[in-house]
């Protein structure tokens, strides 16, 4: 009886402690955040309807602005290849870096397009194992100024650039990370 007087003793002198140190106690405890992502009120990069409207709006997603990407907002201008993009009176061209793009290069080497009309370039960086981005140079080797983000950038992602009005001629495009082996020629006519 005296061990067992001796084992519980001090168990009781910590409860009792414990219990009448303080009544705020010195923690508290927080649940751990929720692994299940809360839903938004719209379809991010959705697809759209062919007028530009999403196909079913909520007020949920009409009232809140959008935290997508940019790049998302571009996706159905890629699948809708060479044709014209929503709003714009040029075409849209297509240029891919695959993965393994900097040993490889682009996925198309050679463009086309109308002389003095702009267009958008959708460069689609699929490369997830190094930076990449899409400048074009005129036959002088300068830049030209492109609308949207030119910045390096590594894959998966995309960019719309926007080309202005060209003079008939040949121009070169070119990963400026990777200028010997992601090179292309884009003819205006």
């Amino acid at each position: 009886m005296r061990r067992l007087l001796v084992l519980i003793l001090p168990i009781l002198a910590v409860l009792a402690a414990c219990s009448s140190a303080s009544s705020t106690p010195g923690w508290t405890y927080a649940p751990a955040p929720s692994a299940t992502p809360v839903a938004s009120g719209g379809a991010s990069g959705a697809p759209e309807a062919s007028g530009g409207a999403s196909a079913a709006p909520s007020a949920a997603s009409s009232a809140a602005p959008s935290a997508a990407p940019s790049s998302a907002a571009s996706a159905p201008a890629a699948s809708s290849g060479s044709s014209g993009a929503p709003g714009a009176s040029g075409s849209v061209l297509t240029v891919t870096a695959p993965v393994g793009a900097a040993t490889a290069g682009f996925v198309e080497k050679t463009l086309s397009a109308t002389a003095n009309t702009p267009f958008t370039v959708h460069f689609d960086n699929q490369d997830n194992q190094a930076p990449h981005n899409f400048t074009i140079k005129d036959s002088g080797g300068t830049n030209l100024q492109l609308g949207g983000d030119t910045a390096f950038f590594t894959g998966p992602g995309t960019r719309d650039l926007q080309v202005p009005a060209l003079k008939t001629g040949t121009y070169t495009y070119y990963c400026e990370v990777h200028p010997s082996t992601m090179i292309g020629t884009l003819t205006v006519q």
